[in-house]
């Protein structure tokens, strides 16, 4: 999700402390955008989608939630996820978040009022347009702040989201755990904080700019920002020392103020770019970034665990119904996503302190871990018991969010924020295709249509397929590496 630039040193200095006048400029918008992250997350009702969908009076069988209902989601955000991907940097961000809070609108709307398998349907293809549009949040706050403050307000924005998340399953859980509150009352509040975020978003400022389409001109800057992957839950930090890619302008921040000298306003002009150009820019910018054999290696895994981590997630509270249904007895499906979301979040914290040469051991560490997720998955789906289901869950979240923010980091180091973006999408988008595929043959009432078992035992198959394929290419990978370094000794002594 992307950003912008600042203006003289002075007065960069005094909006990265956050004091002087231009303290509100990014204290505003990032505390609008914030509210708006947590009120749009706190969903009570989401641990209990499944059970909620499955009542009798939804008219849905089990057949039809699991083979042709949540496959509609998959198909919609890989349809909406470029169209949305041009449209939030042409449009400058603000129209989409906006677009997103009335999807996600509509989507509890009908969740609320609509009954029958065509309606559903398309309930999950506005969920899936407010799931696409995620991008515009996390975007948005880079248009509007200075690149000293890239850090602490992505920091806050992505803090807004985890606590909004967590407040709503552990609100969840209690309402129907304690207070035995109906799954419909709470479908009601989580519409309700959707429209408080909705009309949230209405108060933020307009972007002036954007990442592709809105260039600002502005002199190189010989550093580069820490970026965090909102949408994984990751933290980057680039190296200091990393030039900008060639082939893109660096940006300016636009004054929110109107203050500055006529050559100052002169150089943030927006400068108009017209979609052929950047399609162009972006296609040469995608072959230089997957020439790198690194950068390759560590976009496959993401594309293929991310495709991964979708299917389990998607199908996990199916799971939970067949292994104890809702009706006969209590659920915890909100404290586990609570915790798993937590603790994910420490995962991410820690990953950052870890000290390992990853360009020798990292496609090796990928295997172990991967083998760790199948093993998580094959337990949850063969041990019928909804205790090991939780645990098994809980571990698989963990450790996807701590290799995604591995992969994140590695991947971010050396590049630019405009090529950051463009490898995000790019591999999202690739992991969303494979997810489609795997929909469509394994779910789908058009494929195979199978029962919700037999899925989770081809997802860990699925996650035992990536371990060996990357403990195979880690081995060779630190076999020619030590090939090479004896190489190097055995000519050392010529050379003198």
């Amino acid at each position: 999700m992307a950003g912008p630039r600042g203006g003289r040193p002075a007065r960069r200095s005094a909006r990265a402390d956050g004091s002087g006048g231009g303290g509100c400029c990014w204290a505003l918008p990032t505390g609008l955008l914030c509210a708006y992250g947590f009120f749009c997350n706190v969903r009570p009702s989401e641990p209990f989608l499944t059970p909620y969908l499955l009542e009798p009076h939804k008219n849905l069988s089990e057949t039809q939630v699991f083979n042709k209902i949540y496959p509609v989601w998959t198909y919609s955000y890989l349809a909406l996820l470029f169209p949305v991907f041009l449209a939030t940097d042409y449009l400058r961000y603000k129209p989409v978040v906006l677009l997103q809070g009335l999807s996600l609108i509509v989507t509890w709307f009908m969740l609320l009022y609509t009954k029958g398998l065509r309606a559903t349907q398309l309930l999950e293809f506005f969920y899936g347009m407010g799931t696409a549009t995620d991008i515009a949040y996390y975007s948005y706050i880079y248009s509007i702040v200075d690149i000293n403050l890239y850090q602490k307000v992505t920091s806050y924005c992505r803090s807004a989201t985890l606590v909004g998340y967590t407040v709503g399953s552990v609100s969840g859980q209690v309402l129907v755990s304690v207070a035995g509150w109906p799954l419909f009352s709470l479908n009601v509040i989580s519409l309700t904080s959707i429209s408080i975020a909705f009309g949230t978003a209405w108060f933020l400022p307009m972007p002036q700019k954007s990442l592709f389409f809105h260039h600002v001109s502005s002199q190189r800057l010989s550093w580069e920002m820490k970026v965090m992957d909102c949408k994984n839950g990751s933290a980057v930090q680039d190296h200091p020392s990393v030039q900008r890619a060639p082939g893109w302008e660096d940006e300016t921040k636009v004054p929110l103020n109107g203050e500055g000298h006529s050559a100052e306003k002169q150089s943030v002009q927006e400068q108009k770019v017209d979609i052929i150009k950047v399609l162009k820019d972006l296609w040469q910018d995608f072959l230089q970034c997957y020439s790198s054999q690194t950068m390759l290696c560590w976009s496959v895994w993401w594309a293929l665990s991310t495709c991964g981590y979708f299917q389990v997630i998607n199908y996990a509270q199916g799971l939970w119904e067949m292994v104890l249904p809702s009706h006969s007895t209590e659920i915890y499906n909100g404290a586990v996503e609570a915790a798993s979301t937590l603790l994910g979040a420490v995962a991410v914290f820690v990953v950052g302190h870890i000290k390992m040469s990853w360009a020798t051991w990292g496609e090796v560490a990928l295997a172990l871990f991967s083998f760790l997720i199948a093993a998580a998955v094959y337990i949850m789906d063969t041990v019928r018991n909804i205790w090991v289901c939780y645990a098994s869950y809980v571990v698989f979240r963990i450790i996807y969010m701590l290799l995604i923010t591995t992969a994140t980091f590695q991947i971010a180091t050396n590049l630019s924020v405009e090529r950051y973006a463009l490898v995000f999408g790019v591999n999202t988008f690739i992991a969303l295709a494979l997810q489609t595929l795997l929909t469509l043959i394994v779910v789908d009432a058009s494929g195979l249509g199978l029962d919700i078992f037999t899925q989770f035992m081809i997802y860990a198959s699925y996650f035992a397929a990536i371990s060996l394929v990357f403990l195979g290419s880690g081995i060779y990978s630190i076999i020619r590496a030590y090939r090479r370094q004896e190489q190097m000794w055995s000519r050392s002594p010529e050379s003198q």
